[in-house]
């Protein structure tokens, strides 16, 4: 049987998309398609192809919302401070 050579990079770019999955490493998948007896040119075909996939389906980011803080709200209570509170004690 005949696998065209497209098919044949699909297979092997859904072989590195699930194993990605699963939390192996790029180089880990590399080799170990190596040690199968794959061609690297192949292999780096793959994962390049496998890469542009998981990035198509990525989801896309928004541009983050612009907050507006009221200045006015932002005014804290100030504290008096330790010496501040010692001489009002004696004081009063």
């Amino acid at each position: 049987m005949v696998v065209r050579e497209k098919d044949y990079i699909q297979q092997l770019a859904d072989y590195v998309k699930r194993n990605l999955s699963k939390g192996y490493t790029i180089d880990t998948l590399r080799w170990a398609l190596v040690k199968q007896g794959r061609n690297r040119t192949e292999i780096e075909r793959a994962i390049t192809l496998a890469q542009q996939q998981m990035a198509a389906n990525a989801p896309k980011f928004q541009a983050k919302p612009q907050l507006i803080v009221d200045r006015k709200e932002e005014k804290q209570e100030k504290k008096e401070g330790f010496f501040a509170r010692i001489v009002s004690w004696f004081k009063g």
